[in-house]
């Protein structure tokens, strides 16, 4: 099991902020991030019990909604079959002048060898990887700007 925790700040106030890490708002700042319902739309997609699924790099991961504290926190398990399974728990916390500190928990089981090594690379890359968050949402919020 890998326990991964890292944090990044995002130049909006939780109730705003909120919404860039449910299935549906993640699509306003990560490419190829298209999240299908199969048990239809919900009409909000962070209520637990959720499903959706993602692809990327032609990898389905399945997604389950298992608790929020609205507009504050969620919490996903996932699963990509014969590579790994956990959770993933999105935290947003008010810091100072109308800005969040979001705090991304992953904790994933490798299913396989190429899980084994998959989630060996996520690990020593994860500070990168929620830069890259942060940019990406930063550059979002730039191009919706007024």
């Amino acid at each position: 099991m890998v326990a991964l925790s890292g944090t990044l700040t995002v130049p909006l106030p939780v109730r705003q902020a909120f919404r860039l890490f449910t299935p549906l708002g993640e699509q306003d700042w990560v490419p190829h991030w298209h999240p299908v319902f199969p048990g239809g739309r919900p009409e909000d997609d962070t209520d637990p019990g959720t499903v959706f699924e993602t692809r990327n790099h032609e990898r389905l991961t399945t997604w389950v909604v298992v608790d929020r504290e609205v507009g504050r926190r969620v919490r996903y398990a996932r699963v990509i079959p014969q590579v790994n399974a956990g959770t993933v728990t999105v935290t947003l916390d008010e810091v100072h002048d109308g800005h969040s500190r979001v705090t991304v928990d992953y904790d994933l089981t490798a299913l396989s060898d190429t899980g084994e090594r998959e989630l060996a690379e996520f690990a020593s890359g994860y500070p990168a990887f929620l830069r890259s968050w942060e940019t990406a949402i930063a550059t979002a919020l730039d191009r919706t700007a007024p």
